[in-house]
């Protein structure tokens, strides 16, 4: 879905785009420290974008995405927020920084199915040993301390 890039564009690696009208932002005042400057400018930001609905990725990463971003989803939409600059832009970047880089790790492939191996022999023989070892130690704390005789 690469056509040409317009500028509130966002680029997803070299395969994907999504576009600008996918992405909604709201904004509102920020908490924390900052003084009269806090309490005058919208600088917190949020990104929402509605992974369930968007056709910039195939049905199959579709629900990849939606799986692994299952616990991140509000009413479908994948919500960002930033807050850590002073300036509404900076978060804004910061924001598409996180969405990149959500989305990137989401649609992964997942990763090859784990092969069952048996433990080697000198590891079954280091664990037995072990096993002996402290038992052993268990067992010269439980007998009854023998009063010394005179």
């Amino acid at each position: 879905m690469a056509g040409t890039l317009n500028p509130g564009d966002l680029r997803l690696g070299p395969r994907w785009v999504i576009p600008a009208a996918e992405l909604r932002w709201r904004f509102s005042r920020s908490s924390g420290p900052g003084g009269q400057h806090v309490n005058s400018t919208d600088s917190r930001v949020e990104l929402l974008f509605d992974l369930g609905a968007t056709a910039v990725f195939s049905a199959p990463l579709r629900q990849r995405a939606l799986a692994a971003l299952e616990s991140r989803l509000v009413e479908g939409c994948l919500v960002i927020a930033a807050s850590e600059h002073r300036s509404q832009w900076q978060n804004r970047v910061a924001a598409q920084r996180r969405l990149v880089e959500l989305l990137q790790e989401a649609l992964k492939p997942p990763p090859p199915p784990r092969r069952a191996t048996r433990p080697t022999r000198g590891s079954v023989q280091r664990r037995l040993q072990a096993k002996r070892q402290r038992s052993a130690v268990k067992q010269q704390r439980s007998g009854r301390p023998q009063l010394p005789e005179d």
